[in-house]
């Protein structure tokens, strides 16, 4: 049994004191499986240096998060394409998209970083892993006009039933985190009417850890309370969620 942790930001900070505890605990529960997902040039590095040590369990996307635009969004731009041109073992442009959360008056900034890396999904046969925090319907317009050729993942869905239809009728998968386990996380009402084959796990890690350690650090291995929720809303072991989700990540990912 493989279970694959989608979206995890191993390379920050918050792991810097304990990164290899963090992965072996993870893998001894059977995630094996590492997407580490980009949010600025100043994480390259350590992004790497993790791959290096882990190069059968850790992947590597390439990407600016939206929360990281700002007025040399063009410099990080050039960087992330860098990346693509430099490495060949980059399996997604991400974490890309719009958050309205934070930060409301650069969303123009926020449009253009968003619309020139879905071009660089696609000039680069890459999916995409989306980041969308109060923005669903402006990110929405844009996939509608330019998606990415090869999908992708919608990141952290929080949405409704019409909203995980719209991404899955546009090719994507929906990513499911530790909000699924929240009393106020909503999607699990509705998350049985979403086949199975278009969810893949993840944790966000150190952000948005599942019940019972909702409000501390997160880590890869918390998948597993993640997991157990969907044998809950779906009827099934946790080895078919471990074997269909991970088998939706590879199609995603192509690896």
């Amino acid at each position: 049994m493989v279970l694959t942790d989608t979206h995890t930001h191993l390379y920050l900070e918050q792991f810097k004191d304990d990164v290899d505890l963090v992965i072996g605990r993870a893998i001894s529960k059977n995630i094996s499986r590492f997407f580490l997902p980009a949010i600025s040039s100043k994480y390259t590095q350590s992004m790497l240096d993790l791959r290096i040590k882990y190069p059968n369990n850790i992947y590597l996307m390439s990407g600016l998060h939206p929360c990281y635009v700002k007025k040399n969004y063009l410099q990080e731009i050039l960087h992330v394409e860098k990346n693509l041109s430099e490495d060949k073992n980059i399996v997604a442009i991400g974490e890309i998209g719009i958050d309205l959360y934070w930060d409301k008056s650069n969303l123009d900034l926020q449009l253009k970083a968003f619309e020139r890396q879905i071009e660089l999904s696609n000039d680069y046969n890459l999916p995409i892993v989306i980041h969308s925090r109060e923005s669903f319907n402006e990110i929405y317009k844009v996939l509608k006009k330019s998606s990415s050729n090869k999908g992708g993942i919608f990141h952290c869905f929080t949405g409704t039933l019409e909203d995980a239809n719209k991404i899955i009728d546009l090719g994507m998968k929906i990513g499911i985190g530790g909000v699924v386990t929240f009393k106020n996380g909503k999607i699990d009402k509705f998350l049985e009417n979403i086949g199975i084959h278009n969810i893949v796990l993840e944790t966000d890690s150190p952000y948005l850890s599942p019940e019972p350690y909702r409000g501390k650090r997160n880590e890869s291995m918390n998948i597993t309370f993640i997991a157990d929720k969907l044998c809950d809303i779906y009827g099934l072991t946790t080895k078919e969620i471990a074997d269909i989700t991970t088998k939706n990540s590879k199609d995603v990912f192509g690896v």
